[in-house]
């Protein structure tokens, strides 16, 4: 039974027993399971008289209301969505005090440990310059020769199959008056020589089917191809021998290219053990003094650490420390003197012919877009290099790791006792006149160093009779020496040699100087040498009574007793 409920819907109506049947549902597009929509209205009194909230959702229990049937409609793209706001920047947030100290702490840490780095390296270099090298000179530049064996552990080639290894031996002599001929026909005999020619038939072409299989797989090609390059490493190694010896008869004979060759030869190998921090070193010797002029290229001036780490200021930034300005110069000249003491001592080590007699050194530094400045200069004979010992010891931090003293260094010691000039500051623009350049190889008389002068004056004067020579002192404005001449020589008795380099006339008072060390000394005779002129007040002195046994020799008398007795050519 049903019956029309308070919204127009039907019901079916409890049965006696007053159970309520389940509700069905009419499938949809039945006309007896049509379903009425509710309307709005009394489901807003319904709750309102329940006393629900009307902003609280609540879900009510309804029947289900009969969809239409879809309808087909045209395909409208959706529009695309309106773009959103941007979104307002945050307020920035104030940065952690104690977060930021400790990134700059980190910082500092790390920025100390780089420049700590720098400075073991630089240390490194110190080291590895102080290291003695080893002679380059012609012996240990021989080369030996080994032959190498042949790969393949064949063995050699097989020789050719002999009929003496096969030939049965003569029949003995049974009866010593019957002849030979008759005892090699004997038919035992004869069968034995045919069987050892039928087995060295045999020999023979088993080898030679052997010897056409090693041709066809290249073995003997392979064998005489490396018995070819044996017999062409034997002669490379002869001939380089052969033209090591040819150079050894040029360097003897003092031949400027053989000198320069073995030279730059030993300074590239002494610069091997600091690879990473190039010195190039260019030789030029000059035949007429027997001097090698060498020179040498200082490292960059940035090479020593200039800072010793960072430090954290109060308001947290991070700034370097520097080291004191006097302990990067000192620093930079004690690798410097390492550097150049290592090019003396290859120089002198390779000179076992005693072919030098002096050697000078120039050690230049060169700057993009600047002239090159000399930093110091050495000029030390073969006596000097002989007595010094020129590799420093391989210490050079103090016990505290401090670097020692400049002043105490003993690289720079030795390096200042072979009359060394060396800049007081690499960093300004202070620079020392190099004793002699290596662009005159032919030199003038007043580009000569101080070696080579005094070892002019010597030459020349002994080659005129004078002997016994007492050097008294030697600088770079020249030298004062004591000679004898034997009698009967051109130059007899005992005499007081005053000679300088320098271009400045010579005065009157340095002529009454020089007469009086002749007093005092004992001498005959006084003799004055310039590379300069004399001026008109000295010459006139010297006609003098008293100053009579003073001689005068300016630079053209030098230059003509350098060509008579030793065959120099100065140029003017």
């Amino acid at each position: 039974m049903q019956i029309g409920s308070a919204d127009g819907g039907l019901r079916r109506a409890p049965d006696e027993q007053g159970e309520r049947p389940p509700m069905q549902h009419p499938s949809e597009g039945r006309a007896d399971g049509a379903a009425t929509v509710l309307q709005p209205g009394f489901l807003a009194s319904l709750f309102r008289d329940l006393g629900a909230d009307e902003d609280e959702p609540t879900v009510v229990d309804a029947p289900p209301v009969a969809q239409p049937a879809p309808v087909a409609a045209p395909f409208v793209p959706a529009p695309a969505p309106a773009p959103e706001p941007a979104a307002a920047p945050e307020p920035a947030v104030a940065d952690d005090p104690v977060a930021a100290h400790g990134r700059a702490a980190a910082l500092t840490h790390h920025r100390t440990l780089a420049v700590q780095a720098d400075h073991e390296r630089f240390a490194d270099l110190l080291r590895r310059a102080a290291q003695p090298v080893s002679a380059m000179d012609f012996e240990s530049q021989l080369r030996s020769y080994r032959p190498k064996p042949y790969p393949d552990a064949a063995p050699d080639t097989e020789p050719e199959p002999a009929w003496a290894d096969f030939a049965p031996p003569e029949p003995a002599d049974a009866d010593p008056d019957q002849p030979r001929s008759r005892r090699l026909l004997d038919s035992g005999y004869q069968r034995e020589l045919a069987q050892a020619r039928l087995r060295h038939q045999r020999a023979l072409r088993e080898w030679r089917t052997r010897q056409a299989d090693l041709v066809d797989s290249g073995a003997v090609a392979a064998r005489q191809a490396h018995e070819e390059a044996e017999l062409a490493r034997a002669r490379a190694v002869q001939e380089y021998n052969d033209s090591l010896e040819e150079c050894r008869r040029a360097y003897r004979q003092a031949e400027p290219a053989a000198v320069e060759s073995l030279l730059e030869r030993a300074l590239a190998a002494a610069d091997g053990s600091t690879r990473d921090l190039p010195a190039p070193c260019r030789a030029v010797f000059r035949a007429l003094t027997r001097t090698a002029v060498l020179d040498l290229d200082l490292p960059p001036l940035d090479t020593v650490p200039a800072l010793s780490g960072y430090r954290l200021t109060e308001d947290g930034a991070v700034e370097p420390v520097r080291r004191p300005d006097a302990d990067v110069r000192a620093d930079y000249l004690r690798l410097a003197a390492r550097l150049a003491l290592r090019a003396l001592q290859a120089a002198d080590a390779v000179d076992t012919d005693d072919v030098l007699a002096g050697v000078v050194l120039n050690g230049w530094l060169r700057l993009p877009g600047r002239p090159p400045r000399c930093l110091l200069s050495v000029d030390a004979d073969r006596d000097a290099l002989a007595r010094t010992r020129l590799v420093p010891d391989a210490g050079h931090l103090g016990d505290d790791g401090v670097y020692a003293d400049a002043e105490h260094d003993e690289s720079l010691l030795r390096l200042r006792a072979l009359a060394a000039v060396i800049t007081p500051d690499p960093y300004a623009d202070e620079a020392v006149v190099p004793w002699g350049t290596a662009d005159a190889a032919v030199p003038a008389l007043g580009e000569l160093s101080p070696g080579e002068f005094a070892l002019l004056v010597r030459s020349v004067l002994t080659a005129g009779g004078l002997e016994d020579w007492s050097v008294r002192l030697r600088g770079p404005a020249g030298l004062v020496a004591t000679a004898e001449g034997q009698p009967g020589s051109r130059l007899p008795g005992r005499w007081v040699v005053w000679a300088s380099r320098g271009p400045a006339p010579v005065t009157a008072e340095e002529i009454a100087t020089l007469s009086e060390a002749v007093r005092e000394e004992g001498a005959d005779r006084g003799l004055r040498m310039t590379c300069g002129q004399f001026g008109d007040d000295a010459v006139d002195l010297t006609t003098e009574e008293r100053h009579q046994r003073i001689h005068l020799v300016d630079g053209q008398g030098i230059r003509e007793l350098a060509l008579t007795h030793l065959a120099l050519p100065l140029t003017v």
